[in-house]
């Protein structure tokens, strides 16, 4: 009997441990995601066919490396800030994405 107790109560300990590695690295990494967004920005009209981030609502896919054009006006790609007029790109869509009207009274 002393020895499943020993057993249940090193698992839990172990499942414990483990749970606070995993919440520690998840904080770890979230901030490191933050810290890399603030150091990049939205360039559209950059990306070679395939090689974009996304796109807005008047591109012909959905969403990353999809897209057909080179250089499309309404997709963009993720670059380090300060550097996509730099390479002649665009910091707005060319057909930017609707205001939201949802908040709006009637």
């Amino acid at each position: 009997m002393k020895d499943q107790r020993t057993v249940i109560q090193n698992t839990i300990q172990a499942s414990i441990v483990g749970l606070l590695a995993l919440g520690i690295a998840a904080t770890a990494s979230s901030a490191f995601a933050a810290d890399e967004a603030s150091a990049t920005e939205r360039c559209f009209g950059v990306a070679a066919p395939g090689k974009n981030d996304c796109g807005g609502t008047s591109s012909k896919h959905a969403c990353a490396g999809l897209s057909k054009a080179s250089k499309d006006p309404d997709s963009f790609k993720y670059v380090a800030k300060g550097s996509c007029e730099k390479m002649g790109g665009k910091l707005t869509a060319k057909h930017p994405m609707p205001a939201d009207k949802s908040n709006k009274k009637s």
